[in-house]
């Protein structure tokens, strides 16, 4: 006699199906907005003048997010390139952007604050309002609400 594992394998996906479709569901809102553009300019402007542009798209992003939330959305799509823009050259880009480390670079964030970019420290200030962000033994940070 031969045995078939097809039954099987149909009994074990229709399971998976049942599965998947009993899981919870989620909103999800996709946001576009008219991005505050730089002017075009071949000189690279002064990191504050990058940092005010951001600073206005991000406060356009941040009233469209709290909607999106208020209306349901549990995750948000914003542009990639909502808040700076991109009309850029390689040289007039700079201004705009952060460094990321290596991999490899053995940092602390805890350690070495002054190392986060501007916006990063900006963006998760905002985020710890009532909040209290110790480092762990491991040198993680540890968000505590209150």
């Amino acid at each position: 006699m031969i045995t078939s594992y097809f039954p099987k394998y149909v009994a074990l996906f229709a399971i998976c199906v049942l599965c998947v479709g009993a899981l919870d569901t989620f909103i999800a809102a996709v946001y576009e907005h008219a991005v505050i553009l730089p002017n075009r300019t071949e000189t690279p402007v002064s990191k504050e003048e990058a940092l005010l542009l951001m600073n206005k798209n991000i406060d356009v992003l941040e009233n469209a997010v709290k909607l999106a939330a208020r209306q349901g959305a549990h995750i948000i799509v914003t542009p990639e390139d909502g808040i700076y823009g991109w009309v850029f050259t390689r040289e007039t880009i700079y201004p705009y952007l952060e460094d990321i480390p290596d991999p490899e670079v053995n940092w602390i964030p805890c350690t070495d604050p002054q190392r986060n970019g501007e916006k990063i420290n900006e963006l998760v200030s905002k985020e710890l309002y009532h909040s209290h962000l110790p480092c762990d033994e491991y040198g993680r940070w540890k968000l505590h609400r209150t």
